[in-house]
């Protein structure tokens, strides 16, 4: 008789746990659009933390939605970067937490602060080392289409922008050596020119967040980069990350959206600021989804629960 009970009750917990899943699983569906890909940042802490439970997540998610390619904001790699295409971080921080088939897609990436500590060129030229890495220079462009619909990418360099970095030679030696009015001039070209349904600029560093980041950070993206975002009514959202946390904010007088990506392994603690919408210090990612007349960001905690959604339509 006992012997039985145990068995209804391990029938009935596993009935429980396959039946969660598929509500889990029907609820992803639900979310898919045309186009789809996800947001991750602040990766590489060598599978510890919440990231191999984040990066199974995402690859159970892509079993039910189908997710075109990754968005890699930044610090893919702690602490010190990459001393070169073969370092053994490449494998530990990546190629084996992100193993699940579904996300054996393209990677999107940028550079962080952590990856200007070490050899930022040997980040760009892994993507002749993996078929799914592909970066083809610190910044650059790119449209994502599907049935008619199109997501434009503007993929910066946010670290060479900052004169925190740039002043920091021992420590962030490639940053001064980037010309940051060159691409301060690309993106307001490739801004001028954009066409598409939707349209996104993913640098690392926030421009507008509660952090206790050097205060300069921000001060000098606003006055560098949101100007210019500004100048252009076709910029749908700012997407980045840098500190650890989900944060959605809205400022007077802007029309993006400037949304901060929570890590994908260690998180961090926040509180609202001025113009905040949304803030959580769960780790996660994000999934974003997109139709000819709304475009959803979807904030996820690391068991694929919609914690907060930024929406923009047409």
């Amino acid at each position: 008789m006992n012997s039985m009970k145990k068995t209804i009750i391990t029938l009935c917990a596993l009935w429980i746990t396959v039946c969660g899943f598929a509500q889990d699983a029907a609820t992803w569906k639900s979310l898919e659009k045309p186009v789809n890909f996800y947001l991750a940042n602040d990766l590489g802490r060598n599978g510890y933390y919440d990231q191999k439970p984040i990066a199974e997540t995402m690859g159970k998610m892509a079993e039910n939605v189908d997710i075109e390619f990754v968005v890699a904001a930044g610090d893919v790699h702690h602490f010190e970067g990459v001393r070169s295409v073969n370092d053994p971080l490449w494998m530990t921080n990546y190629e084996l937490v992100y193993s699940h088939p579904d996300l054996m897609i393209p990677w999107y990436p940028i550079l962080g602060n952590h990856e200007y500590r070490g050899n930022t060129q040997a980040v760009i030229d892994y993507s002749q080392v993996s078929a799914r890495w592909r970066m083809p220079a610190r910044y650059y462009t790119r449209v994502e289409e599907n049935d008619d619909v199109t997501v434009r990418l503007v993929m910066i360099d946010t670290p060479s922008l900052l004169d925190k970095y740039r002043k920091d030679t021992d420590k962030y030696p490639d940053a001064c050596k980037q010309d940051l009015n060159r691409q301060l001039a690309w993106i307001d070209s490739v801004l001028t020119v954009a066409k598409e349904d939707w349209v996104l600029v993913v640098g690392h560093h926030p421009i507008y967040a509660d952090t206790d980041k050097s205060t300069s950070e921000r001060t000098d993206l606003q006055k560098r980069l949101d100007t210019l975002l500004r100048k252009h009514k076709n910029v749908d959202m700012y997407l980045c990350g840098h500190i650890h946390n989900f944060q959605h904010i809205r400022k007077p007088g802007s029309h993006l959206d400037y949304v901060v990506n929570s890590s994908g392994s260690l998180s961090r603690k926040v509180s609202p600021v001025e113009g905040t919408q949304f803030c959580s210090d769960q780790a996660g990612f994000s999934l974003i989804t997109a139709d000819k007349k709304v475009l959803n960001l979807y904030m996820m905690d690391k068991n694929g629960k919609i914690l907060h959604t930024v929406t923009r339509s047409k």
